[in-house]
């Protein structure tokens, strides 16, 4: 069964999902990318293609580490940070 994720949204991400935080489902990236595409359109149109990220956009695990690769596991109780790579700018 798919853990639980606290997502975080910053900059481009964010104005596409509405939102600042939500939660998605999946045992790794790639399948929590796919969660959020399916529940935010617009989000998926501007930085999610399939399970990865599109060029510009970056997530990172619990404000420690970038990653890109689809097939990172994420453990329960993880929170995602989905940003662009010019938010911190």
């Amino acid at each position: 069964m798919p853990v639980t994720i606290t997502v975080e949204l910053f900059g481009i991400p964010r104005a596409r999902a509405g939102t600042a935080r939500t939660t998605a489902q999946g045992d790794c990236l790639g399948d929590l990318l796919a969660d959020l595409a399916s529940r935010f359109p617009s989000l998926a149109r501007s930085c999610i293609e399939g399970r990865n990220m599109r060029p510009g956009f970056t997530a990172n695990l619990g404000g420690n580490r970038f990653v890109t690769e689809p097939e990172t596991v994420l453990t329960e109780g993880e929170t995602v940070l989905i940003l662009s790579l010019d938010a911190g700018g």
